[in-house]
């Protein structure tokens, strides 16, 4: 079959189902006409509908060609047999025998065994699996694949009719957890703060109206308007003040505005309107292809293209229809907005003055929309799991970005807890803004140097507002996670000259690519390990990969020019991969001089100590580095077997002339980054966050009591000294 000629069958059946939707008859009246006039037009023997209802269970709601006694009884689960198959995975499927598929489930009610050949389409809305289509022959058919996009052109008219409410409750999609008692919701910290308010559901939905053509050049046209509007509102938005600075953020939302000018975006929707579809039905169309195709992917960069689709997708739609991409007027005055998943610019259409966190049963760290939530400074709790299941609009919510937690309709006493807690830690920000021009020496005179641990720019610009030290802690690799392919010389040595300029006189160290194990670079493929924490990851990838290492040190020579480089090696385990990189560094050094490029002023090169087995090689290893730098996160996993990973294990296990540094989690604690004090420890590099707290407890403690303290406890059979140490700061008066 020509592609025209597919066109035009497709044409002429979405006309006749127009002409069904546009009668007065009830909804099942009307799918039963539906399932009639499909079977009709595709010359079928069988067209049958299973809608989705409550328990993951479709249920045949109506039938052309199967037994109609079957219709409303019989059910399959999702996943099970055929139908459950294309509902389970939302991907359509057309065999030609589809007796041999290993998933085909025989339903004798229905009389379907005399039917070999079948095509099936998911129905889906707004991401949603709602129900399955299918169609059945006797003999064996190879259905083409413009018969395949037909029948889901198809399904997109049946899912506005399932959405309407008249056949399935749209509660039912929900499950049955109607409880109106408090939850908890779990999830993965994507920005820190605390934040009570009302539960506001991102689900931008346009009902589409319309979806068979009159005029598809008049599609055409109105396409182009709403396409060019939409252009004009990104660039407004762009230009608003909050975002003007320069960062992360706003290379994302950049990003995001090319995207919007995708030349094959564009001309798929212009394609799929030439099929006779209206242009709302058209973007709709090319969305559902675009999430049917990406939906298995597990490529960090290739989900977020998705949800910047979805987002493009919402806001071309609203244009589409004579409205603005603007969030509704009436919302609460503190707004949690939960979404699946969310574009960065989806998150800026609602007034940041209401705005006060975002929870998504999606997401990531590194995800365009955690970075603009992380610019706005607002708490973020990503991937929780069934979120959109287990909360209504208007539920009142309390959200803990520190410990990645949603608490769903808390009762009174969590709600006062919280109170008091954002109340104390309003008053203690206040007590921290007041030691910020204040030195970090102990109470007995020992100075202290609290840094920062930094991966993106917005990071960086803290400096200012905490007043730390420097940055003991940059890491290169969150910046490569992002993009779409290895930034070449020239786009590392912009990154790191504007991170140095950011931190003007104060020192950046700069640890190289730290990737592999749970930290993956979309465009290389590091492999699989059992152990993946223990694997090809970090130095290790550098040393049999050269030129990635060669190319980073580079260009942070070159972004340093006339001023001090600092680079840290990491997962090093023995000393020889310390020389090797050493070396690396050194005839990039040369590399430039011989070019007649400025030096750095000075350059001090250090290496984690992460490995235990380096413990062992420390006398050969303090000969060479110019500092060290200790990873107490893998540190403690491997010297303890504990999976930092592991809720079980990952706190079940206590911690207690070369510059050391810690640059851990341990030091972002007051108490743990006590203990580091009491050890002997006099720089700690942390998240922005912990700066306040912990130069507090340094300002309030006398660390040569502590010490003494701490060396009658070294033969201590306690499997914890936590609460002996809080005990010491009570009796102190050191503020934890």
């Amino acid at each position: 079959m020509s592609q025209v000629a597919a066109w035009t069958g497709s044409r002429r059946l979405l006309k006749r189902l127009r002409d069904v939707m546009a009668t007065e008859a009830s909804a099942q009246t009307r799918l039963d006409q539906i399932v009639r006039v499909i079977a009709a037009d595709m010359v079928a023997e069988v067209c049958s509908a299973y809608l989705l209802r409550a328990g993951e269970v479709l249920e045949l709601f109506a039938t052309e060609g199967l037994n109609p006694g079957a219709v409303h009884k019989t059910r399959l689960r999702v996943g099970e047999g055929l139908v459950g198959d294309i509902a389970a995975h939302a991907r359509p499927l057309a065999l030609s025998d589809a007796w041999s598929h290993p998933n085909f489930a025989y339903r004798p009610e229905t009389g379907e065994d005399i039917y070999q050949s079948l095509m099936g389409v998911p129905i889906q809305r707004g991401g949603r699996v709602l129900g399955v289509i299918v169609v059945q022959n006797r003999t064996p058919r190879s259905y083409t694949d413009e018969e395949v996009e037909t029948l889901e052109t198809v399904a997109m008219v049946i899912a506005e009719l399932v959405a309407s409410g008249e056949l399935v409750d749209p509660g039912e999609a929900k499950g049955t957890d109607v409880a109106i008692l408090p939850r908890r919701l779990d999830g993965t910290r994507l920005n820190g703060g605390l934040a009570i308010g009302v539960a506001v559901l991102h689900q931008p939905r346009i009902t589409i109206r319309q979806m068979v053509a009159e005029d598809p050049k008049a599609e055409l046209e109105r396409l182009r308007d709403a396409v060019t509007v939409m252009h004009m509102a990104l660039d407004h938005m762009l230009a608003a003040d909050d975002l003007a600075a320069s960062g992360e953020h706003r290379e994302v939302l950049e990003s995001y505005r090319m995207f919007a000018e995708d030349r094959g975006w564009l001309n798929r929707i212009h394609d799929t309107i030439r099929t006779g579809l209206t242009a709302e039905a058209a973007v709709q169309k090319v969305q559902n292809d675009m999430r049917a195709r990406l939906r298995e992917v597990t490529d960090p960069y290739l989900k977020e293209r998705l949800h910047d689709l979805e987002d493009l997708t919402n806001r071309l739609l609203v244009h589409l229809s004579g409205g603005s991409a603007e969030a509704p007027n009436a919302l609460p005055d503190d707004v949690v907005l939960i979404a699946r998943s969310m574009g960065p610019a989806e998150l800026l259409d609602y007034d940041r003055k209401q705005l006060r966190a975002l929870v998504l049963e999606e997401g990531s760290s590194t995800s365009h929309v955690a970075i603009v939530a992380r610019a706005l400074d607002i708490p973020v709790v990503g991937r929780v799991a069934g979120l959109l299941d287990r909360i209504d609009q208007g539920d009142p919510v309390v959200v803990d970005g520190d410990n990645a937690q949603v608490f769903v309709k808390p009762g009174e006493d969590v709600l006062q807890s919280f109170r008091s807690t954002m109340l104390t830690r309003a008053e203690q920000s206040a007590r921290y803004e007041a030691l910020k021009a204040l030195p970090p020496i102990t109470r007995d005179g020992e100075a202290v140097s609290l840094l920062l641990n930094c991966g993106l720019l917005i990071d960086v610009a803290n400096l200012d507002a905490t007043n730390a030290a420097g940055v003991g802690l940059y890491r290169t690799e969150i910046p490569f996670m992002m993009r779409a392919s290895y930034p070449d010389v020239a786009t590392q040595v912009e990154l790191y000259r504007r991170i140095l300029d950011l931190a003007g006189d104060r020192p950046v160290t700069f640890r190289t690519l730290d990737v592999g194990g749970d930290k993956q670079l979309p465009y290389f493929n590091a492999g699989t390990n059992e152990n993946p924490a223990m694997g090809w990851r970090a130095i290790r990838i550098s040393r049999d990969r050269p030129a990635l290492l060669r190319h980073q040190l580079r260009a942070m020579v070159a972004a340093a020019s006339g001023r001090r480089l600092v680079v840290m090696f990491p997962m090093i385990a023995e000393v020889a991969e310390f020389d090797q990189a050493r070396a690396m560094l050194d005839a990039e050094l040369q590399r430039a001089a011989r070019a007649g490029a400025e030096p750095p002023q000075a350059v001090r090169v250090g290496a984690m100590l992460e490995v235990p087995a380096l413990m062992w090689q420390t006398k050969a290893l303090l000969e060479r580095v110019d500092f060290l730098s200790v990873g107490s996160n893998d540190l403690l996993q491997f010297l303890f077997a504990a999976d930092r990973g592991s809720q079980q294990v990952a706190e079940r296990y206590e911690t207690a002339e070369v510059p050391v540094t810690l640059c851990g989690e341990m030091a972002s604690r007051p108490i743990e980054a006590m203990a580091l004090l009491g050890v002997g420890f006099r720089s700690l590099s942390m998240p922005p966050a912990a700066i306040g707290a912990v130069k507090m407890m340094t300002r309030s403690l006398d660390v040569k009591r502590l010490a003494r303290f701490l060396d009658r406890q070294i033969d201590s059979p306690h499997h914890s000294l936590r609460e002996l140490l809080r005990a010491f700061a009570r009796d102190h008066g050191v503020v934890i």
